[in-house]
């Protein structure tokens, strides 16, 4: 026992004192740095923001953008925190202009989420073929989806981006609208930024309006398999609308129908039915139930996607036919190539009672019988049965250009670096033919894969009026994997090429980016009508130059940021 017991509870007491008032100092201190340990600033959309490094922005809460009535426009802030914050949530006032409002309801906030992509091909050239082992592929966690969820935690020493969508209202006065985006959260002080939005005195039209001939190709039978609904079923459907009233949003004008069994032999997680029934009856007859068919048509007609119906496909990739045979009960295969006798048999049989039933509906005017990437033998014998089941059949094809179909095919879609001859293009236009470009695997840039630019996007829509497109289509709009909100990568092809948005209705970066470049190509099409009506010869070569920019060569010398920064800071000029 010590022999100066009061000494020692006195030194045992100032030291619980020394704890207790450092203890309520360090608080006092840990609440200042909280504060300062947390930075919100506006970014930039041309930039992919990684979770994990501290963002190279510069420090700023005011935003300036200028925007058309009726345009939608994205900006994104970044939010840095060094410590855990809770129940994090995002909102943003009316934007006023004197008694002028946008009001907030025209504003949507996203918290960005991350998902697994991959890489390019190691040649860097593309990114087709097989990749079924993961781990031969350099994969990163990367910002992309734009999530519904309106109240997040967000980890200490972590990046969050959060992305802004604006659409005007086509009423808007113009002028400039200011007001404030705020971050909020349980434990610490809201954070603020300015915005102020210049309404220009142009209209954008409404999407279905558009003239751009947006092809997007839509899978619902892979939101049946992501939801676990039954196909077909009120379920399936509703899980469907959220999904496919983004795309009509966008603009889109084409229904993608399937009228065979694995048009792309099953290329995708979720294969590709067909919607079209086909019975061999005993006494030989066919028949066929278009029950399937009607109500995806009728499904997507509801939301505003009703320019054009594509049916696939008369030459799929592997050339095998399904029915339902009455006499043995079972389903079995055509095995038989375009020219054929029994290919002939099969398809003008079908071809002869589906024109009817397109009659009937309404639909055939408006409905192509569609093929991909075929080549030009299979499509001169398929043309043949299609011409001689109804004459008035329109046919669409995705592929080379082959001057000896050409005039058979009201939309034809050219691979990316291909081009219409001039005078074949006006002809075209002058019959109201449609004529557009697309990119898939094969395309290193521009792309829209997980990990591509998201700038490229957007420069996408330059393009094809730089190339006199009407247009641009890709191959998938949601064909999802087997894990789309955290893994977009594929046993085939480069991540994110399956698929542009994700379930539930949650956009992308890169959609949302793609709907700009869509937008950018109707304004510099309303300039170009408005400027040849006036005679504005000067204003029109001018624009006329700027768009003319959008070559691959520049791309790869500029990037796409740059080049779509600068050709709009142009464009809302006039």
């Amino acid at each position: 026992m010590s022999k100066h017991p009061f000494k020692q509870c006195f030194f045992v007491v100032l030291f619980l004192t020394v704890i207790v008032d450092f203890q309520i100092k360090a608080d006092g201190k840990s609440s200042e740095n909280l504060q300062s340990t947390i930075q919100l600033n506006w970014g930039s959309t041309d930039v992919r923001y990684d979770s994990l490094a501290v963002p190279a922005i510069q420090k700023t809460s005011f935003l300036s953008e200028k925007t058309w009535k009726g345009e939608r426009i994205n900006i994104q802030a970044v939010l840095r925190t060094e410590t855990d914050l809770h129940e994090v949530t995002v909102s943003v006032s009316d934007l006023k202009n004197g008694q002028a409002v946008i009001p907030e309801s025209a504003v949507k906030t996203h918290f960005v989420r991350y998902v697994m992509t991959d890489e390019l091909n190691k040649d860097g050239k593309g990114a087709c073929g097989h990749r079924p082992d993961k781990s031969e592929w350099d994969s990163s966690m990367v910002a992309d989806v734009l999530d519904i969820a309106k109240k997040i935690d967000v980890a200490a020493h972590t990046t969050q981006p959060i992305w802004v969508n604006v659409w005007t209202p086509a009423d808007a006065k113009a002028g400039k609208y200011k007001g404030t985006l705020t971050v909020s959260g349980k434990d610490f002080a809201p954070r603020t930024l300015n915005i102020e939005l210049e309404v220009l005195n142009r209209t954008l039209p409404a999407p279905q309006n558009w003239k751009f001939h947006l092809d997007l190709w839509q899978n619902p039978y892979s939101v049946a398999r992501y939801h676990q609904v039954p196909l077909w079923s009120q379920a399936h459907f509703d899980a469907m609308r959220p999904v496919m009233k983004m795309l009509a949003d966008a603009g889109q004008k084409v229904i993608t129908t399937t009228i065979m069994h694995k048009p792309w032999n099953g290329q995708t997680e979720d294969f590709f039915d067909s919607m079209v029934g086909k019975t061999k009856k005993i006494d030989g007859r066919w028949t066929y139930d278009y029950t399937v068919f009607d109500q995806w048509v009728e499904f997507m007609q509801s939301l505003g996607i009703d320019k054009q119906i594509n049916c696939y496909t008369l030459i799929p990739w592997a050339l095998s036919f399904d029915y339902f045979d009455q006499s043995t009960n079972r389903v079995l295969y055509v095995q038989a190539k375009p020219g054929d006798a029994t290919y002939n048999e099969y398809w003008g049989n079908f071809l002869s009672d589906f024109s009817r039933h397109l009659r009937q509906k309404g639909w055939f005017d408006k409905t192509t019988i569609a093929m991909d990437e075929r080549g030009l033998g299979a499509m001169q014998e398929a043309i043949k049965v299609i011409k001689k089941a109804d004459s008035e059949f329109k046919i669409s094809l995705a592929g080379n250009y082959h001057a000896e179909i050409e005039k058979d095919l009201y939309d034809l879609c050219l691979a990316f670096g291909n081009q219409f001859p001039a005078d074949v293009k006006a002809e075209r236009e002058r019959t109201g033919k449609v004529s557009t470009v697309y990119t898939c695997c094969a395309e290193a840039r521009p792309n829209t894969f997980t990990f591509s630019p998201p700038a490229e996007a957007t420069w996408i829509g330059w393009h094809a009026l730089a190339g006199n497109y009407d247009g641009y289509l890709r191959w998938a709009y949601n064909s999802w994997t087997l894990d789309p909100l955290h893994d977009s990568r594929f046993r085939s092809w480069a991540a994110g090429d399956c698929y542009l948005v994700y379930p539930g209705g949650r956009s992308s970066i890169r959609f949302e980016r793609l709907i700009e470049g869509i937008q950018d190509y109707e304004k510099c099409r309303i300039l170009k009508e408005e400027f040849l009506k006036k005679g504005m010869k000067t204003e029109l070569d001018k624009l006329n130059r700027l768009v003319s920019r959008f070559t691959i060569e520049e791309l790869t010398r500029q990037g796409a940021g740059k080049m779509v920064d600068n050709a709009r800071n142009e464009l809302n000029r006039y």
